[in-house]
């Protein structure tokens, strides 16, 4: 049985030889035809074995508690070259969950860590890690791979995936289209999608889905604070750059959370509020949510179970649907799969819909009405928390001036008082107004309207 790895030693690389039986559930679904399978696309036998395990190329990105289970799961499912990125180091919280590291591992990097582990356990496959951001590689790195399958709890790194790959696109060259495969978990809450840039909806398209991130009135936090999430948040949103000044919170810095712990226990006591934690005042400054080990399983999916039992979109998850696009084995998922397991267990599956004002793969612009009297302030918070739209810190402008930018600091100062104008004073009615964000690789049309 492919489960019978887990015991082999540790060999690195990969021409190590497959002994007999190794691919013996998976072969069964790629020496023949099956009932779901496209006749014009799938050619069984040792063509698509040979492509599957010598010469697809499948980079993972997030290599935390869902990221551990996809890495585990395509190296069983017979893929054998896998690259695996993360910017995270091992935390000891992080070990209930993130199976492929041990308590002598904290403190080292994620991906060295998880690519050591599946290179000693699963003989033959190689996995190449990468500490750092995915924003540090640039689009020769993303072109070399077949797939691209995130498991981040990053909405941000989402969004500058999505984009990157959707600029990847050259209708000149099929080989430039990557398939994307994002899963996500929260609690007990799963989701995953399969994304054909330019083809089918892209991540940007479905912002609108996203839960709203909690936050706190400025006036709460600052004078009437009942929650012990607010003792935090005062600590992190004014007592920080009071204290510290332009020097930035580093969320991953354990010196950084224990400030603010020390700082919203204190604020708390005044208040005679209780309930300020480490792993709270961590969990509010990093917005994280519990993560479920079981809903990581689910939506990271191994292709064993599956074929054990039948391969059906409504068992989608990210791994088969990497084994469904790499092989042609069956239809892959169209679109997006989630699964709720609060009270029972209920999946859904369902095609979601191209938006035609995506800023990523729609190409129109994003029709906004405001109120004449908005300030350019007002316009910039309405971004920051519309649901299908949340830029953080965007920057506007017209094609024939800057209206405010947020950097560089000397653009900034010269644009801060328009913050006070009105936007009908700097824009037409119908006029067009592009926003941008240093965190984001694409520009978001506006057509703004007044009533």
């Amino acid at each position: 049985m492919v489960m019978s790895t887990i015991n082999a030693p540790a060999i690195n690389g990969s021409h190590y030889p497959d002994w007999e039986g190794r691919y013996y559930h998976i072969d069964q679904v790629l020496d023949r035809p099956g009932p779901r399978t496209d006749p014009d696309s799938f050619m069984a036998g040792e063509g698509v074995k040979n492509f599957l395990r010598n010469q697809c190329k499948v980079l993972v990105i997030g290599a935390g508690g869902l990221g551990c289970e996809i890495l585990a799961n395509l190296a069983l499912s017979g893929f054998k070259d896998i690259h695996v990125i993360d910017m995270d180091t091992i935390d000891i919280s992080n070990l209930n969950r993130q199976f492929l590291f041990r308590p002598k591992d904290v403190g080292q990097p994620k991906a060295i860590a998880a690519a050591e582990y599946i290179m000693k356990r699963v003989p033959g496959v190689k996995v190449t890690p990468y500490h750092g951001k995915i924003q540090d590689k640039d689009d020769d790195y993303y072109m070399q791979f077949n797939l691209v399958i995130c498991g981040l709890d990053s909405v941000e790194a989402r969004r500058w995936i999505n984009a990157t790959l959707v600029n990847l696109v050259d209708p000149e060259n099929p080989e430039s289209l990557k398939p994307l495969i994002d899963g996500g978990t929260e609690g007990f809450k799963g989701q995953a999608r399969v994304i054909l840039p330019t083809v089918t909806s892209c991540y940007e398209c479905s912002l609108d889905m996203l839960n709203k991130p909690t936050t706190f009135p400025i006036c709460t936090i600052a004078n009437t604070p009942r929650l012990p999430e607010h003792c935090i948040e005062w600590a992190s949103v004014l007592e920080w750059p009071r204290v510290k000044g332009e020097t930035k919170i580093d969320t991953d810095d354990p010196e950084h959370i224990k400030w603010l712990c020390d700082a919203a226990r204190a604020r708390a006591e005044e208040f005679k509020i209780e309930g300020v934690t480490w792993s709270l005042t961590q969990g509010v400054v990093k917005n994280i949510i519990p993560a479920i080990a079981s809903t990581n399983a689910i939506i990271a999916g191994m292709l064993y179970h599956l074929v054990n039992s039948c391969i059906h979109c409504s068992l989608a998850s990210c791994c088969n649907e990497a084994f469904k696009i790499a092989t042609s084995s069956a239809a892959y998922l169209n679109n997006y799969f989630m699964v709720i397991g609060t009270e029972s267990v209920y999946s859904y599956t369902f095609e979601h819909e191209k938006r035609a004002d995506c800023p990523v793969c729609g190409g129109e612009s994003l029709d906004i009405s405001i109120p004449g009297s908005w300030t350019v302030e007002r316009l910039i918070e309405m971004l920051v928390e519309k649901q299908d739209i949340q830029i953080k810190k965007p920057s506007l402008s017209t094609t024939k001036k800057h209206i405010y930018f947020q950097a560089p600091p000397q653009l900034e100062a010269a644009t801060r008082p328009n913050l006070e104008k009105k936007v009908s004073e700097l824009v037409p009615d119908g006029g067009d107004v592009t926003v941008t964000a240093t965190t984001l690789p694409f520009s978001l049309s506006l057509r703004i309207t007044y009533t």
